[in-house]
């Protein structure tokens, strides 16, 4: 996804100068498009949550550059865990994820085909969720009578560099750096109806050790998401969201890159119970605006068991 010293490397083999970004990309719609991520939850309960996620799309370039026909897709599985807790009086989530990925790359350079494949996992990632404002901390007795009117909530999300990653190769499933997601949200029922919003800005550490030495730098990711959420008596939902993102420009050993992201997506998402403890999550979403940067598209299935706190 990025480029690099394109004089000097271009002439061994393609690379991707986008990499990067579209992992970010694919992430930020895959993993951070969750409707209800601050809705109110009895305290004490524990979420087991398996998921898979498959995304394809084309990989953006300059268009000065000889690189045509470059498209790419992943499958990603997941494996989260989630704890509901009491926060000051109010109620709050833990939450850890760890995704492993199948990623394929294509595209034809200069007359030739070039390709990287990788498999394996990606960075975990850790959250802690407060509502602040329009959700106590309740048993599961106690919830059985809340009714939701205004919540605000925050949110810290740390990404590990823990993933896959080797310094030889441009392209990697971890990125051998720390982020940092704070997050807003802002949740407000009307009778079946819920609408969300949560804007956030993800802050990236230097990567000191890309691709053979160098120093890799990326600018914050500037991301709205929001979601509008029709609830039914069976418990099953439905939600349209929509994602708006901005940034991810890169800097390589001191040297700006002209390739800052600025995308728009739109999808649904359709939660299901199966009984008291299971459930299951569909998702899809695409690209509906790129004004720079890569288009994708993507579906999820999510399966949900919980217990704890008397179930």
């Amino acid at each position: 996804m990025i480029l690099f010293d394109l004089l000097d490397c271009f002439r061994r083999w393609l690379i991707f100068t986008v990499a990067a970004t579209v992992l970010a990309a694919v992430r930020a719609e895959a993993q951070d498009a969750e409707p209800r991520q601050y809705s109110n939850t009895p305290i004490g309960l524990n979420f087991l949550i398996a998921g898979y996620i498959y995304a394809q799309g084309k990989l953006a370039f300059d268009p000065q550059l000889p690189i045509a026909d470059a498209q790419f897709h992943s499958n990603t599985g997941a494996l989260a865990y989630v704890r509901s807790f009491d926060f000051l009086g109010y109620s709050a989530k833990f939450d850890v994820i760890v995704p492993y990925s199948e990623f394929s790359a294509r595209a034809h350079a200069q007359g030739l085909q070039r390709e990287r494949d990788m498999t394996g996992f990606g960075d975990p990632r850790f959250r802690v969720s407060v509502n602040l404002l329009g959700a106590p901390a309740l048993s599961l007795k106690e919830f059985a009578s809340y009714k939701q009117d205004l919540i605000v909530g925050v949110s810290l999300q740390v990404s590990a560099p823990l993933g896959q990653y080797d310094d030889t190769k441009l392209l990697n499933l971890g990125n051998n750096r720390w982020s940092f997601t704070p997050e807003l949200g802002i949740s407000k029922a009307w009778g079946r109806w819920t609408f969300e919003v949560a804007p956030s800005v993800t802050f990236f550490t230097v990567n000191p050790d890309f691709f053979d030495g160098r120093r890799f730098e990326q600018a914050p990711l500037y991301l709205l998401r929001t979601s509008l959420i029709h609830n039914f008596d069976s418990g099953a939902w439905i939600s349209l969201d929509g994602i708006y993102f901005k940034g991810l420009r890169t800097t390589v050993n001191g040297n700006r890159g002209d390739n800052e992201q600025e995308n728009a997506r739109a999808g649904f998402t359709i939660g299901l119970p199966i009984d008291r403890q299971n459930s299951i999550k569909l998702n899809a979403g695409t690209g509906i605006y790129t004004r720079t940067g890569s288009q994708f598209s993507n579906v999820a299935i999510a399966w949900q068991y919980r217990w704890g706190a008397g179930y």
